[in-house]
């Protein structure tokens, strides 16, 4: 409909078509409010105890230092992995944090979750997945600093640093996708529906 009747009200309910869309689907939003509150402080649990972890690993330098206080292992290039990745892990689990804080305080109406909750859903859980890539990978530089395993076990321990991350973006991931999925078809079909949207059509 041409979006000025928007604000028109109906002769029986003396509402908007917002407002009825609201009432009508007061349950799905009900839902929809409960599933993003759940994962989000999901998220932030793991985010917070991902920050944690890499924060005391921080001040825990695999090997120790020497006399002098400077680290045994500072001109390995392990050590220099093990340090990028402890303080990019630990960047991202708190901005994944902050994202997710942000979901919980916001008002979750039905507006919000046309673009603003699916857009930062996707961002907490694209920075929570590399915040637990980050840290994996700075486990398993700490630990060849201080094992020093052959060439051929390298490969292996990486892999299985690697399959926590696999686990969490096959069981997170397709639920997010679904999620945005939804909300931009909804987006898309509102767009073509715009007045000026059919005028370029008809002039094609």
């Amino acid at each position: 409909m041409p979006r000025h009747y928007a604000m028109h009200r109906d002769e029986n309910n003396k509402m908007t078509a917002r407002d009825l869309f609201n009432i009508t689907h007061e349950d799905q939003l009900g839902k929809a409010q409960e599933w993003i509150k759940e994962n989000s402080q999901a998220c932030s649990v793991l985010a917070i105890l991902i920050a944690t972890v890499v924060f005391t690993a921080a001040f825990t330098i695999p090997g120790g230092n020497n006399d002098k206080g400077f680290p045994h292992f500072l001109k390995s290039p392990l050590f220099y992995v093990f340090t990028v990745m402890d303080v990019a892990s630990l960047a991202l689990s708190l901005s994944s944090v902050v994202m997710f804080l942000s979901i919980l305080t916001s008002p979750r109406e039905s507006s919000d979750f046309l673009r603003e909750l699916p857009r930062k859903l996707l961002v907490g859980f694209t920075l929570l997945f590399f915040s637990v890539l980050t840290s994996m990978i700075t486990f398993s530089a700490s630990l060849l600093l201080i094992i020093r395993m052959e060439k051929k076990w390298t490969a292996a321990l990486y892999a299985a640093a690697i399959f926590p991350v696999i686990v969490l973006a096959l069981m997170e991931f397709p639920y997010c996708a679904d999620f945005l999925v939804s909300g931009k078809v909804y987006y898309l079909e509102f767009m073509n529906k715009l007045p000026w949207k059919k005028k370029k059509k008809k002039k094609k």
